[in-house]
């Protein structure tokens, strides 16, 4: 078979980790196209990776490649993944909390049989829930730690005139819904976004933000309810260069991207 052709939407902190990785041998990937917001700082940073990979704009991307990995801000998630679902193809999506506000790409993506897939990100036991959603889940609470310059400028904070600057105890800056939060969070917390989609629901998932200045790790514990079982883990995230990200998170991509040839698929 042909190697899956892969685009990169975005050359942040997470995009760079992905297109090493394929680029050094991903068997059954090619990397074949990038799409950045600053053409010209992509292009001379493919070049001294020795990356060879078309840079395009966003909307070329059907062209180029079978599956597109988001790794953009949350505000460019409708550009990405339109031109690639509309032409019946796949899109990796890191800013799961942009997709709740937007169920019509769900629905393009069945018009079109495209798929969108949402990897584990920065958190853990998704596997778990998504078994225990077969069954009944009568309750997902989830509670964030970050330290406060990782949440700082969050929409939120903004509107309700929350500071996190100074603090020398945790400060609880958030209690309410998945929906909610990734509204008023979203470069902070798509892990809810996608433990919601993969359990009850944005509505029925809570979530409590803690700005925390005694942590040095974005650090997420979820409590499960089931009829089939009860789940508690945690998770302490290293941050990558960009502080409102996980280093594993990149990492959980390129598993992702793994999986789709890998000859043996361990996990749901």
């Amino acid at each position: 078979m042909a190697d899956i052709r892969v685009g990169i939407a975005g050359l942040g902190a997470i995009g760079r980790v992905v297109a090493r990785h394929i680029s050094k041998g991903i068997p059954g990937l090619t990397l074949t196209a990038v799409a950045a917001r600053d053409q010209a700082k992509a292009q001379a940073w493919l070049e001294h990776e020795k990356i060879a990979a078309a840079l395009v704009d966003l909307d070329a991307l059907p062209q180029h490649c079978d599956l597109a990995v988001e790794c953009a801000p949350a505000a460019a998630l409708e550009q990405i993944c339109r031109p690639m679902l509309a032409e019946g193809k796949r899109v990796m999506v890191l800013s799961a909390g942009a997709l709740l506000p937007r169920p019509e790409l769900i629905e393009l993506a069945i018009g079109n049989r495209g798929q969108i897939i949402v990897p584990t990100g920065a958190l853990l036991g998704l596997d778990a829930v998504t078994a225990a959603a077969e069954g009944e889940i009568k309750s997902v609470r989830m509670t964030t730690r970050k330290p406060p310059d990782g949440l700082a400028g969050a929409p939120y904070l903004v509107a309700n005139d929350i500071s996190v600057e100074g603090l020398n105890a945790p400060k609880r800056v958030f209690v309410g819904t998945a929906r909610e939060a990734a509204k008023g969070f979203p470069a902070n917390v798509n892990v809810v976004a996608a433990l919601s989609l993969a359990g009850i629901g944005p509505d029925r998932t809570t979530i409590e933000i803690w700005a925390d200045p005694g942590v040095t790790r974005n650090c997420h514990s979820i409590e499960v309810e089931a009829d089939s079982a009860r789940l508690s883990f945690a998770i302490e995230n290293v941050p990558s260069e960009n502080p409102r990200t996980g280093r594993i998170t990149a990492l959980s991509v390129v598993a992702a991207l793994r999986k789709l040839t890998a000859p043996i698929r361990v996990g749901t």
